[in-house]
């Protein structure tokens, strides 16, 4: 099997940043943390560590886009977001539309307790978002 560099898979909302991160041979997605987005500086100097930490500059964005599959508020907020890391970076997007509702039902079927900790869900979708975009470029 080839050795590919990781990916790190984000799913942006208004107020926390759910993260996941791709093993070496691209076959799954692992939940790895959530972090506040209450300082966007903050969150992208924490984004660019956790890079480095995983020896990568692939950075997957999950898009909202609405059902009609245009940018709506928070696709364009996304889009935004990560603009400053776009030249040290290679940013990809991803449709993720519904994943945190598979994110809920998939905790929901663990017996997780995830209406206590939400952050749960942001991580848990950003695998969603990462596994779909490694099933699909295998």
């Amino acid at each position: 099997m080839e050795i590919k560099k990781r990916v790190i898979a984000l799913d942006i909302g208004t107020k926390k940043i759910g993260i996941a991160v791709c093993d070496a041979l691209w076959i799954s997605a692992q939940p790895l943390k959530t972090i506040s987005r209450k300082d966007d500086k903050t969150a992208l100097d924490e984004i660019r560590k956790i890079c480095n930490e995983y020896l990568t500059d692939i950075i997957l964005i999950g898009v909202p886009y609405n059902m009609d599959g245009t940018l709506g508020f928070q696709a364009k907020n996304c889009i935004n977001f990560i603009k400053p890391l776009e030249k040290n970076y290679k940013i990809l997007y991803q449709d993720e539309r519904l994943t945190s509702a598979q994110a809920e039902e998939i905790l929901k079927n663990q017996g997780k307790k995830y209406t206590k900790d939400k952050t749960l869900i942001d991580k848990v979708a950003a695998s969603l978002i990462l596994q779909e975009y490694i099933d699909n470029n295998r």
